[in-house]
């Protein structure tokens, strides 16, 4: 992630797979609501440009999603945001989809929870 041509207000930037159009947000999950919007309309995905968040610069770059949720989780205490875990995602190459779909897959398995609606916790 780069912070070219960033606004220096704007902490978390995407953009589409497919059009290139971008999405700048002050919080993770604006991303991850863009990305909801944007899929009702057309089938692209979002890659993190940008994000500016000490949880999301701390995480390894290895390990799979679960390993980078138990690391954020002691960041946040009612759950680590969508955004977040996207961002941090992105370390590996994955899109916010890909982290999405792993999300829904996980939580249908047992293996995290939503205490709040956009916000997950290892079991």
């Amino acid at each position: 992630m780069s912070r070219t041509d960033q606004r220096a207000d704007v902490p978390f930037v995407a953009r589409s797979t497919e059009t290139g159009a971008r999405v700048e947000a002050s919080t993770a999950n604006e991303v991850i609501a863009f990305y909801r919007r944007q899929q009702g309309l057309l089938d692209t995905d979002l890659e993190w440009v940008f994000a500016d968040h000490p949880a999301v610069t701390t995480v390894s770059d290895s390990g799979g999603i679960e390993t980078v949720l138990r690391a954020l989780d002691d960041d946040f205490e009612n759950g680590v945001p969508l955004g977040i875990l996207a961002a941090a995602m992105s370390k590996q190459g994955w899109t916010v989809g890909d982290t999405l779909a792993e999300v829904y897959d996980l939580r249908m398995d047992g293996s995290l929870w939503e205490p709040r609606s956009d916000h997950v916790r290892p079991v």
